[in-house]
């Protein structure tokens, strides 16, 4: 027998909040039904909603009787699902989204980081996306650092999950980043080849070490001034923290990425919290059309100030 319910909304719930409103036609607690709304888990009228949306007299309400004992695990696999300021959806369709995601937030929930994720927020915005892979990484086909801003796509269909999985393991997406690092890199276009893995003392790091995993980066110098360069990346592989952790090894960390070894008060005069880092293009054949789908970023404010403040210094 099924155990999904469903049930009209009454005249007397109309404009309630959905968790108070589910936990009135449930007989549940308004944390389990907020939990349920969370987890993606409430259903009006065909579409997910969150737990401050409103209920509509005569719509359709659908709920798993079975997923209530399981809510609050769901939920607490998607992280803080709650709407993140300042995060865009640039595009979207059936298949896929790609989100514009602010510094501060982490891909997913992982342990030890209670903080706001792309998925949570997506959650929290009603989106449905793909359930394939580890439940805490629904749609989450690549990542990007917490301390890192700009362009993820999240897969919403199964097929694209799949399609994009493939496209990022075979290395077939294009992935630039604008990176503004200390002094010059010599030469000022170049390729660095060197595997990375676990740093040896440091277990939050990362380090070229020759028991990592193969790691290469392209970049090209698109600018200088007398204390840093605007460079593009274009990285071939994914590693974490895999550009800090190349043009660092190179004795060109990244402008305010203290982590490795950038200048503190050059940081604090530029009044960066973060490594200068913007994954700012990403360009990819389409997994239902098979066209080639390309989206940009603009930098965000406080990297904007920053080049700004290094360019209107020395000029």
């Amino acid at each position: 027998m099924s155990s999904l319910r469903s049930l009209p909304v009454p005249d007397g719930l109309a404009g309630e909040r959905v968790d108070a409103g589910l936990s009135r036609l449930l007989g549940v607690s308004r944390t389990r039904a907020a939990d349920l709304a969370a987890a993606g888990l409430v259903v009006l009228d065909g579409q997910p909603v969150g737990k401050s949306d409103r209920l509509v007299a005569g719509a359709w309400l659908e709920v798993d009787v079975d997923a209530l004992d399981d809510a609050a695990t769901a939920a607490s696999v998607l992280g803080n699902s709650e709407p993140v300021p300042g995060m865009r959806v640039v595009y979207e369709d059936d298949d896929l989204l790609v989100v514009d995601k602010p510094v501060g937030v982490a891909a997913h929930a992982s342990p030890g980081w209670t903080g706001p994720t792309v998925v949570g927020a997506l959650a929290a915005a009603g989106y449905r996306l793909a359930s394939s892979g580890p439940a805490e990484r629904q749609g989450v086909v690549h990542r990007l650092d917490v301390g890192t801003s700009g362009l993820m796509v999240v897969a919403k269909s199964e097929h694209a999950y799949s399609a994009l999985k493939r496209a990022f393991k075979q290395r077939t997406v294009e992935k630039i980043y604008h990176a503004v690092v200390q002094g010059h890199p010599e030469p000022t276009t170049g390729t660095i080849d060197a595997p990375i893995g676990r740093h040896p003392s440091s277990d939050y790091k990362f380090a070229v070490t020759a028991a990592g995993k193969p790691s290469v980066t392209h970049y090209e110098v698109l600018e200088m001034v007398p204390a840093a360069s605007l460079v593009e990346v274009h990285l071939e592989t994914g590693r974490t923290h895999q550009i800090r952790v190349h043009m660092a090894a190179l004795r060109h960390p990244c402008v305010g990425d203290v982590t490795y070894g950038a200048d503190p008060a050059l940081a604090a005069r530029l009044g960066l919290t973060r490594q200068w880092l913007h994954a700012m293009r990403l360009a990819f054949e389409h997994p239902s059309t098979g066209r080639r789908l390309e989206v940009t970023s603009e930098y965000p404010e406080d990297l904007a100030t920053a080049l700004a403040i290094l360019r209107d210094t020395y000029t």
